[in-house]
């Protein structure tokens, strides 16, 4: 995955647990500061660490829109969303740093 690449992304702290959205320009750097909860805050406190859904934008702008929108939306409709595209809620931080186990790309 490109080091660069805006993206909105949820995690769960379980199947239909605690969601969280964010939006990032670099998700791989972003998804392992989750897990290992580098950086105090929501994600930390609730346990919120398993990328379940991501998508990735052109450009930073159309993500922050669709980050928004995504977070108005109710709670059903976020778990219909994971759903469609993960309904095992797999955690799909091996999917995005493309093989298991690897760390974060530095630089």
């Amino acid at each position: 995955m490109d080091a660069k690449q805006p993206a909105v992304y949820i995690l769960a702290s379980a199947r239909n647990g605690t969601l969280y959205i964010g939006v990032t320009s670099q998700l791989v750097q972003r998804a392992w500061q989750h897990r290992e909860h580098v950086v105090d805050g929501f994600t930390r406190q609730y346990g919120v660490h398993r990328l379940v859904y991501y998508e990735l934008h052109g450009d930073m702008e159309h993500a922050i829109v669709r980050e928004k929108r995504l977070k108005k939306w109710n709670r059903l409709w976020k778990l219909r969303l994971i759903e469609e595209r993960n309904p095992e809620w797999r955690d799909l931080w091996d999917e995005v740093v493309g093989s298991p186990g690897s760390p974060p790309p530095r630089g």
